[in-house]
Order: C-alpha cells, then sequence, then structure tokens
C-alpha cells in the first residue's frame, strides 16, 4: 500500500496542477475573446457593396422601377 502511495503521488500533483492551468488558459481565452468587442466594419463595407451591386442588377433585370432602385439606394447609402 505504501509503494502504491509513493508512485502516485507526483503524478496526481502534476495532473492536478495542469488541470488547474487548464482553467486558466480557457478563463484567459474566454476573457479575450469577449473583450473583443464587434467584428470590424470592412465587413459592413463589403456586405453594403454586394447589397448596392444586387440592386443594379435587379435594375438591369426589370424587376423594379427606377423610383424602387433610387429609393433603396439612398437607403443603403444612407446607412453608411
Amino acid at each position: 500500500m505504501w509503494n502504491h502511495g509513493f508512485w502516485m503521488g507526483p503524478w496526481m500533483w502534476l495532473i492536478s496542477l495542469a488541470v488547474f492551468i487548464g482553467f486558466i488558459v480557457v478563463a484567459v481565452w474566454i476573457v479575450r475573446w469577449i473583450g473583443q468587442g464587434p467584428p470590424p466594419r470592412s465587413t459592413d463595407t463589403s456586405q453594403r457593396d454586394r447589397a448596392l451591386e444586387i440592386l443594379r442588377e435587379r435594375y438591369a433585370r426589370g424587376e423594379i422601377s427606377r423610383e424602387e432602385f433610387e429609393r433603396m439606394q439612398r437607403d443603403l447609402r444612407r446607412s453608411e
């Protein structure tokens, strides 16, 4: 019995330390992930450009009138 405890002692201490360090690493990662804030606005710009492109395509195909096109275009540009 003493022999078993002698060999398990150091390993259990190291495993406990590794688990504790793992919890700290995960906690730091979560705090950094939450603290990043909103994504950069460059994505918004690319989405807006794509929306204008789709709007132009719909107007070119005749799916929307000129008035609808101009109104929607103003709305998209206003949200910049």
